[in-house]
């Protein structure tokens, strides 16, 4: 005979249901602060920027039931959880390739930060000429009872890469998944194009940050810059405090 659930036992389930979402939720935010800070951290410090957005992305429970049915993972929390690690997703978006693993870097030196899966589609892309660094990490989530592990989706791509990642998702879902060989031949050129075009414009920007030394070299006067504020160190206060020369 079927167990038939009563109040207290649906109110148990609705609990656990809420507990296990937002623990994905709380992770999101965690790696959010923590990519901002690095964000923040690394303008200070080299007075350059090197994400240019952040886009963070929570899957719905109607999305993860379904993944569960196409997977055939035990219909469970647990099971869930150890099979469906992005559930919590996070896309950076940088401006050069030398920035995706710079950032990819920062974050797994984080020591409460443990990367499960570490996938480089950038030096070895799908077939279709798709592009991206993918990390799956796991981060503590401290509850008012206890700590949960928690694992978070990193995808990290120039803009080029993500435009053309979207564009090609919009194709694929308006052909049904079932895009033409032409179009599939002209999407793969033209991730070509962007990759040609990301090498370029890095090479620029090695260029202008050479120049930008250059002229640092010439100036008297050391900026620091702390938020809105500047203040300004004479090389004679060096010298004196520090023994720069």
């Amino acid at each position: 005979m079927e167990k038939i659930l009563d109040m207290k036992d649906l109110k148990a389930i609705k609990i656990e249901l809420t507990r296990f979402m937002m623990a994905y939720k709380f992770a999101l935010d965690e790696m959010t602060t923590k990519i901002n800070i690095l964000k923040d951290e690394f303008n200070y410090i080299h007075d350059y920027n090197p994400i240019e957005h952040i886009k963070t992305r929570l899957k719905s429970p109607e999305s993860i039931f379904k993944k569960v049915q196409r997977k055939g993972v035990d219909f469970n929390l647990e099971s869930i959880k150890e099979k469906v690690k992005d559930i919590a997703g996070i896309r950076i978006t940088c401006s050069f390739i030398s920035d995706i693993y710079e950032i990819s870097s920062m974050i797994a030196n984080q020591k409460d930060i443990r990367i499960l899966e570490y996938k480089d589609y950038i030096k070895n892309p799908k077939p279709n000429g798709y592009q991206s660094l993918h990390m799956i990490v796991e981060i503590p989530i401290f509850m008012s009872d206890r700590e949960v592990l928690t694992c978070v989706e990193i995808q990290i791509r120039t803009i080029a890469m993500d435009f053309w990642a979207s564009l090609e998702h919009k194709i694929y879902y308006k052909y049904n998944k079932a895009t033409p060989q032409k179009m599939l031949d002209e999407l793969k050129e033209t991730a070509e194009m962007a990759t040609l075009l990301d090498r370029k414009m890095e090479s620029l920007h090695k260029e202008m940050e050479k120049m930008k030394r250059d002229d640092e070299a010439q100036e008297s006067l050391l900026p620091i810059n702390i938020g809105t504020s500047k203040f300004e160190l004479l090389e004679t206060f060096l010298e004196e405090k520090l023994g720069v020369k």
